[in-house]
């Protein structure tokens, strides 16, 4: 068979888009997803009961879901609602963001109960407030704890912006098919989109092993 490789030079500059593509939904999702998860952690260790109850259902509502279907819901269902499109880049934000916030608020409640619950009252004797707390005490031991497992997260997530092409949006994985099926390569780019995915999770997965050996020493 003839394997030829220089279809991934002549098409580097869209592969690259797509790649950021990719990069910018991961980014975003982690973000918005933590700042919404530590919410939904919140409420359901220290909210009133009904508030507690309303968290709990959200995150095991989007855990009990495949990804691929709340994009679809997003992307078909967000239109009806408002009344006019919206696109498939928004819904996919909306819907990562949403998606991942219940799997980071796992991760986060479960960082927050690591920390001991004297580090709580120490903070409050010293007259800080309950966010107050939050913010300068126990989250900061809390993230030491949970790293290894958002880093882990981050590398599934990476992974899942593949399924993007659903709605027509070009990430990395769907602009290697593209130029696979244009320049008839379909080993080589597949191959090579293989390879990529390879060293960027392992990269993450590397970083989480090393992080949970530094932190289980200290």
């Amino acid at each position: 068979m003839d394997f030829d490789i220089s279809a991934i030079s002549r098409s580097w500059s869209f592969l690259l888009d797509g790649m950021a593509m990719s990069l910018f939904l991961m980014l975003v999702a982690m973000a918005a997803g933590m700042v919404l998860g530590l919410a939904l952690a919140v409420a359901r260790l220290s909210g009133p009961p009904w508030l507690a109850r309303a968290a709990a259902l959200y995150v095991n509502g989007f855990r009990a879901v495949p990804l691929i279907l709340v994009i679809f819901w997003f992307y078909f269902l967000v239109p009806l609602v408002l009344g006019r499109p919206v696109g498939a880049l928004p819904s996919a934000l909306i819907a990562f963001s949403l998606f991942e916030a219940a799997y980071y608020s796992e991760i986060l409640r479960a960082g927050l109960q690591s920390v001991r619950p004297g580090q709580w009252q120490a903070a409050a004797a010293s007259g800080l407030r309950p966010y107050q707390a939050l913010r300068f005490v126990v989250l900061p031991q809390a993230l030491r704890n949970m790293l290894p497992v958002l880093i882990t997260q981050a590398v599934i997530l990476f992974q899942d912006t593949s399924l993007v092409y659903v709605i027509s949006l070009r990430d990395f994985m769907t602009s290697a098919g593209i130029v696979a099926t244009r320049e008839n390569r379909l080993v080589e780019m597949y191959l090579f989109a293989a390879i990529v995915y390879f060293i960027i999770c392992a990269t993450f997965s590397t970083l989480a092993h090393l992080a949970e050996r530094r932190w289980s020493r200290a």
